[in-house]
């Protein structure tokens, strides 16, 4: 999932505070449950309906924060009075990416035509991890239209060893090759 740069500012700024203030944990437990409350289809549809009024919009996430640190509480209530709801559907994503940063980790895909085993996934992840500087966490994602070989992405970086993406470069290498004369 994509995270535009606002929701990365505000996950930052609720991650630096839960840090301070000593209850990341806490806050971590919450950004969780709200995140997985947020992606569900019929929540969304009221959460990101401008149509609807405010307090059934906060309505909608309600379930998700009770019992949640008054951290998480406030931050919600940021969001809603800021008018930066879309904040809250890629907030848990964001989190993640923080947490993991702070580890000196990334998370990744690994594309096949068929699925791997655990051992080739981690090979693979140490051989890219290398090349971007961090721990890479790798994800296996079966692409029957691969054909062939691997497609690793990361860090808005991709490694295409497939053999359809083999084939695209060596289409654009032959359409741009001068014609004999």
């Amino acid at each position: 999932m994509i995270v535009d740069p606002v929701t990365a500012r505000w996950a930052g700024a609720l991650y630096g505070l839960a840090q301070r203030k000593g209850v990341l944990a806490a806050v971590v437990r919450d950004v969780e449950r709200l995140g997985a409350e947020v992606a569900r289809p019929q929540v969304q549809r009221v959460l990101l309906n401008p149509r609807i009024d405010l307090e059934t919009r906060r309505g909608a996430v309600a379930p998700a924060l009770g019992g949640a640190h008054e951290l998480t509480r406030n931050f919600v209530a940021l969001a809603f009075d800021r008018g930066r709801v879309e904040v809250l559907t890629g907030l848990s994503t964001a989190f993640r990416r923080r947490i993991l940063e702070d580890a000196g980790e990334v998370e990744g895909v690994i594309e096949t035509a068929r699925p791997l085993p655990p051992a080739e996934i981690e090979r693979a992840a140490a051989e890219f991890g290398r090349v971007l500087g961090k721990k890479l966490r790798l994800a296996n994602r079966v692409d029957p239209a691969l054909v062939g070989g691997a497609r690793i992405t990361a860090m808005n970086r991709m490694l295409d060893g497939s053999v359809t993406g083999r084939l695209e470069a060596l289409k654009r290498r032959l359409l741009q090759a001068p014609l004999p004369g």
